[in-house]
């Protein structure tokens, strides 16, 4: 029998980097299991990036402007740095408008609520003349992996709209290393050291578990569909079947009838969530079903890691043992 991990520890914890140390693995799987989840890291999560600009006296993105440092690839460059949380679905604009000598940073950019900048340092144009001025807009959306402008399809620019190749991803490395290790009396277990570098707009450890979450969805949606094909009733046994339930005397609707649900013993851990929102939720301190049904939308969108989906999911969850949020 092939055994499992026997033990998991974070090893360098920092804002944006740790290493996960996963021991016992068995011989072969520490480069399946680092690769596998280095590749989903580095491909499929969910990020925020500048999709399109847009500068007022600009027709293009090989265009130069007067008392302008830079030329406008450099410029597109420095917004594709950029990086965001949004906290909505749909797209968002910023905007911009700069007079004199300056040099435009990403703090100097107005954006709207559901934004937040995460590196606001990042240079973007430089202003040398006092008579310069710079005003403009750009679009920001959410988006998974890296995104060439014509991966996204039938987007049509304005004029003077500038398409932008976007990389959503928010993480910037990912590196696994494989060290033999004895288990028993055995010396060629594995022990899997994983580096996970994140955009800080997410935590390495809420990266990992979204990459599992991910693969874990993929190969149930395989199993479920294996196993359900896997052996079809034949007619015969379909009827021996229908004969032995009308055979069963009906049960009363007293009998039948479900138990009223306890959610003061009924555990977080024990609903149909992703283990990553399981997590953010036990990190607030919600131990309990009927500690969190005490809370609305509102509430569990203001905690940290948890988007409008994250939301959902929690209602559907809750909604599968007919119990919903607090109301407003």
């Amino acid at each position: 029998m092939i055994s499992l991990p026997s033990s998991i520890k974070i090893n360098n914890q920092e804002e944006n980097q740790s290493t996960f140390k996963i021991e016992g693995l068995y011989p072969g799987y520490g480069i399946t299991l680092g690769n596998t989840l280095r590749r989903v890291l580095l491909s499929s999560l969910e990020g925020a990036a500048v999709t399109s600009i847009q500068i007022d006296g600009v027709p293009h993105e090989f265009s130069t402007l007067p008392g302008v440092k830079e030329d406008m690839v450099q410029v597109i460059l420095n917004f594709k740095r950029l990086r965001f949380k949004v906290r909505s679905d749909g797209p968002q604009e910023g905007r911009f408008e700069i007079k004199g000598v300056k040099e435009i940073r990403g703090q100097d950019l107005i954006l709207p609520s559901q934004v937040e900048i995460i590196n606001p340092k990042q240079l973007l144009v430089t202003l040398t003349s006092k008579t310069a001025k710079l005003a403009g807009r750009f679009k920001i959306e959410k988006g998974v992996g890296y995104q060439s402008v014509e991966q996204r399809g039938n987007e049509k620019a304005m004029i003077g709209e500038i398409l932008i190749d976007s990389v959503f991803t928010p993480i910037e490395k990912v590196s696994f290393r494989v060290e033999q290790m004895r288990v028993e009396d055995r010396t060629d277990f594995n022990r899997l050291l994983l580096t996970i570098t994140t955009d800080n707009t997410i935590s390495p450890k809420d990266a990992l578990l979204q990459a599992i979450d991910i693969l874990e969805n993929h190969l149930d949606v395989v199993k479920n569909n294996l196993a359900g094909g896997k052996q079809e009733k034949s007619e015969e046994s379909e009827k021996q079947t229908k004969k032995k339930t009308s055979s069963k005397p009906k049960k009363s609707l007293a009998k039948t009838k479900k138990p009223v649900l306890d959610t003061k013993r009924l555990n977080i851990e024990d609903l149909d969530l992703s283990q990553r929102i399981k997590t953010i939720l036990g990190d607030n301190h919600f131990k309990t079903v009927g500690g969190l049904l005490k809370k609305n939308r509102e509430k569990l969108l203001t905690l940290k890691g948890v988007s409008e989906k994250g939301v959902k999911d929690i209602e559907k969850a809750l909604k599968k043992l007919k119990l919903q949020l607090k109301e407003n």
